[in-house]
């Protein structure tokens, strides 16, 4: 028995050695690696004293300050399709660009919001043929929801998303319970933007807090000069108050 247990422990002995000496072939591989790369970038000669290797190093350094300006710049210009395919209606076509466009910029909330906008259209774009199912335009709905959220996340103050949000949920997705805090959100921060009031008074009217809704066209009725949305606010007003009244 205790042949055995010796047996055994020189077995893990061997294997731990066996396992240190790799470990130490892969670094040492690793760095040799890293030794031709150096070389090979250095020149004919590699570096060995302190001061070429500062130079060296520099040198990369520089090499990927350049890389990220490229790579950044090459966001800017798939955002800049992006934004010229859009104003020509070309939805589709942008939300490629705006794949690209992310690709590079992962933190820039406006290509996430501008997603978000294309996405909302090409879902209102499609259409279901006989037969199959309009996996389609849930699928794109889905998609504009994920990007404002995103919007959101990266940056809390930037309102377009919000907006976006409260527009898809009120008149597209029937979730006006999902729209309220952010449209709430967007007009703790501009206070008096009237489109937002607006979804915000429809919002409350669809969850039946008529008291709510009458309140906001009141407000809008207060603070707009534009005559038409002073009547379109009074219309809907009148018809919350039917409704309040049974």
């Amino acid at each position: 028995m205790k042949r055995q247990i010796v047996t055994l422990l020189l077995i893990v002995l061997v294997i731990v050695i066996a396992f240190s000496g790799y470990s130490r072939y892969q670094k040492n591989k690793a760095r040799g690696e890293l030794a031709k790369q150096i070389y090979s970038s250095g020149g004919s000669n590699p570096p060995s004293t302190v001061e070429e290797l500062k130079a060296a190093i520099a040198e990369y350094e520089k090499r990927i300050e350049r890389y990220v300006n490229d790579a950044t710049q090459t966001g800017i210009y798939w955002k800049l399709l992006a934004s010229r395919l859009q104003d020509r209606g070309l939805h589709g076509e942008a939300l490629e660009a705006l794949r690209n466009a992310a690709y590079y910029l992962p933190q820039d909330a406006s290509v996430q919001y501008n997603i978000g906008i294309s996405a909302g259209i090409m879902a209102k774009a499609s259409h279901a043929f006989p037969g199959r199912a309009n996996t389609e335009k849930e699928e794109y709905y889905s998609l504009a929801e994920k990007a404002f959220l995103r919007a959101i996340e990266l940056d809390g103050r930037y309102l377009s998303p919000r907006y976006g949000l409260g527009v898809l949920y009120v008149f597209e997705l029937d979730r006006p319970e999902d729209a309220i805090p952010h449209l709430q959100k967007y007009l703790e921060i501009s206070r008096n933007d009237i489109d937002t009031i607006f979804v915000l008074a429809r919002a409350y009217y669809m969850v039946r807090d008529y008291k709510a809704a009458v309140d906001l066209y009141d407000r809008i009725i207060t603070l707009t000069r534009d005559e038409q949305k002073r009547k379109n606010a009074q219309d809907n007003r009148q018809l919350v108050m039917e409704q309040m009244n049974g």
